[in-house]
């Protein structure tokens, strides 16, 4: 089943269900799909549907930090029931080994040597983690492989 088909069996779901919530989110979700797809002129890729969906992710990660340092435990909670029902679409998250083997990997191909190579190496290394695991923590990992 294709993203596209488990969005919209998602969103019939959730309207037979009366699940107000989970299909305003994946009205959203549909949404930034239709909107990029316009943006981009043509259908999106798997790996792009992802992209969008970690997109998503960390826009709700900050606004429930946000939220949290604003006292509304109310949009925290709504935020995070927002964040949980994205990340059901979301392929299974890398463990901490198969980072650091996918770091060592992408180091190795592109010949790094020192923190300069940095870019070199998130170019690499992101197209196959994208989804699968945070960009900021990949980042830091790869910064301190780099510089020691």
């Amino acid at each position: 089943m294709t993203f596209k088909e488990r969005l919209t069996q998602g969103m019939i779901g959730a309207a037979k269900a009366r699940d107000t919530l989970r299909l305003g989110t994946l009205r959203m979700l549909k949404s930034g799909l239709h909107n990029r797809e316009i943006d981009l002129k043509r259908e999106l890729d798997e790996a792009e549907f992802l992209q969008l969906l970690s997109v998503m992710v960390k826009q709700r990660k900050d606004s429930i930090e946000q939220f949290q340092k604003g006292g509304r435990p109310d949009l925290v909670e709504k935020e995070e029931a927002e964040l949980r029902i994205i990340e059901a679409f979301l392929p299974e998250p890398l463990s901490e080994d198969e980072i650091d083997a996918a770091i060592a990997e992408a180091i190795a191909a592109v010949g790094a040597t020192g923190s300069r190579d940095m870019g070199k190496v998130m170019k690499a290394l992101m197209p196959n983690l994208t989804g699968r695991a945070d960009g900021k923590a990949v980042g830091e990992k790869v910064k301190a492989r780099l510089s020691a």
